[in-house]
């Protein structure tokens, strides 16, 4: 079965390697001359492609990014710098052999179906490399395009713009912050990328202002005792936690847990009750306390040579606007009847697969937003996807697929992995293993959900995932215990303990399954 994979980036790179292993046939169609996809920086902007700039961090840790079966070394960083993470990609691209089924320099130009699709499920797929154009034929195909190549810049609800005298951008087109030396800059817009925009402009420019409408809650990658945020946060016990709880409580016990930190509220960016989004920067509540940048309301207008906000009647100078604004969902190479795009969304059954298809042999990959890491998301999709294209596993009838479509979910990063290595028997029984392997159990319920976890059973088992879930703190704690004093002792956060069984029983009767 001839698969073809749409880029080359994180999700490509998984869905190669996933092909081989469910012995499909992939060619991966990459349009740059290397992989990485939005990891690979350059300094120039190229044409269809993501634009990082050079300071960008990861915002998930190494062991909660890893491929299932392909761990980190343990000398690097717990949250990686771009260099880094992409030359993981590129240790893991060797390691898998995956190089040899990628065509460089290669753009897919258009996939329509076969004229005879309905018996086949076949794709013509035409590709241009140098100048030239090829029609091929696969029997699937795998879109791992990402969704950071098209700015949203919705200038007509900023009324004003027009005439204002300033430089304005998209985040997409930031590099460095040179461009704000001694300027009023006025960031629009709270996703990660604007405040990390913001905290650098805001050691080189005048004045740096954030207008954000709805608030955010604002993670540290430094979590409890100094642990990364998500080896805290997304573990099965915390998950069960907060799923177990009415919604109203649940929000509660996140808004406490956040203002923990500082209080949101005193810092202007307390979200109204269930719009709060996460945002990871370790620098913004001191930035915002020193005076470095001032957090504003949504933008009513623009004038000359300044900004109005909502509820604030002055009028504030400013020179220079990023809109960090987001990005359009967008399939140029497909025919808009193929995925129905909305509002920035994508209809597709369980964020992976067009519900109206005869046959179910196209699926999307990297689309959904959790909060958790993307790689284990993207990898456990495409394991899937790879089944669901051999027939071993199947889709429920079109209508329970659009009736789940438009249905409004919480997308919680560690349900979701379980709900699809469910499908593919890969989920992991804290149960079973209760009653052969305890340490590994508590260590699975009580400790992070690293992506290990889903190679322990079922296709595509890999023997050293048990060795890697109980190593995983050493891995993590190796590149910064650069000095241990003779005195002290190594504490894992892991409870293995008596009390670990009591709580885990009692979990049970919460109805763990």
């Amino acid at each position: 079965m001839r698969v073809a994979v749409v880029g080359a980036g994180v999700s490509g790179l998984t869905a190669t390697k996933c092909c081989l292993d469910e012995g499909l046939e992939p060619t991966c169609f990459e349009q740059s001359r290397d992989i990485g996809g939005l990891w690979r920086y350059t300094e120039h902007i190229e044409a269809g492609r993501p634009s990082l700039y050079p300071s960008v961090i990861s915002n998930t840790s190494k062991e909660m990014s890893a491929f299932s079966d392909f761990p980190y070394p343990e000398d690097f960083p717990v949250f990686l710098p771009n260099a880094r993470f992409l030359n993981y990609l590129q240790r893991y691209a060797e390691h898998f052999g995956l190089r040899k089924h990628i065509k460089f320099g290669t753009t897919v130009v258009s996939i329509r179906k076969h004229p005879d699709f309905a018996t086949t499920g076949q794709w013509d797929v035409v590709t241009e490399a140098e100048g030239k154009q090829t029609l091929h034929v696969f029997d699937a195909v795998m879109v791992c395009s990402g969704n950071f190549s098209e700015p949203y810049l919705p200038l007509h609800c900023f009324p004003g713009i027009e005439r204002f005298q300033g430089q304005y951008f998209h985040s997409r087109q930031y590099k460095h912050p040179d461009v704000f030396q001694g300027k009023r800059v006025l960031v629009v817009g709270m996703g990660n990328s604007g405040v990390d925009i913001a905290v650098e402009a805001s050691r080189v420019a005048t004045k740096v202002t954030v207008s954000t409408s709805r608030g955010a809650w604002v993670f540290g990658r430094v979590f409890d005792h100094g642990y990364p945020w998500d080896m805290v946060f997304n573990t099965r016990l915390m998950s069960l936690i907060r799923n177990s709880l009415p919604r109203p409580l649940s929000w509660g016990l996140i808004n406490y847990r956040v203002n923990q930190w500082f209080n949101h509220k005193n810092y202007g960016l307390q979200p109204d009750r269930g719009t709060g989004r996460p945002v990871l920067n370790d620098d913004l509540p001191s930035y915002i306390l020193t005076g470095r940048i001032t957090i504003k309301p949504g933008v009513k207008e623009f004038k000359d040579n300044s900004v109005v906000f909502h509820n604030c009647p002055e009028e504030e100078p400013i020179d220079i606007v990023v809109f960090c604004t987001g990005y359009n969902v967008s399939f140029p190479f497909l025919e808009e009847a193929v995925i129905k795009v909305e509002n920035k969304h994508a209809s597709l059954y369980k964020y992976v697969f067009p519900t109206h298809l005869q046959r179910p042999t196209l699926a999307v990959l990297g689309l959904i937003k959790t909060l958790g890491a993307m790689m284990p998301v993207t990898e456990v999709q495409a394991r899937w996807v790879t089944r669901v294209f051999k027939g071993l596993c199947r889709l429920p009838p079109q209508s329970l697929m659009e009736k789940e479509v438009n249905e409004k979910k919480k997308n919680q990063w560690l349900v979701y992995m379980d709900e699809l290595a469910s499908f593919i028997g890969a989920k992991p029984s804290v149960l079973g293993l209760l009653c052969r392997d305890p340490r590994l159990a508590l260590t699975i319920f009580f400790g992070p959900c690293t992506p290990y976890q889903y190679r322990l059973g079922g296709p595509g088992r890999w023997e050293g995932a048990r060795q890697a879930i109980l190593t995983q703190w050493d891995r993590t704690l190796k590149p910064t215990r650069t000095r241990v004093p003779a005195s002290s002792s190594s504490l894992c956060p892991s409870l293995l303990t008596v009390v670990g069984v009591l709580l885990l029983l009692a979990a049970l009767v919460f109805g763990f399954q």
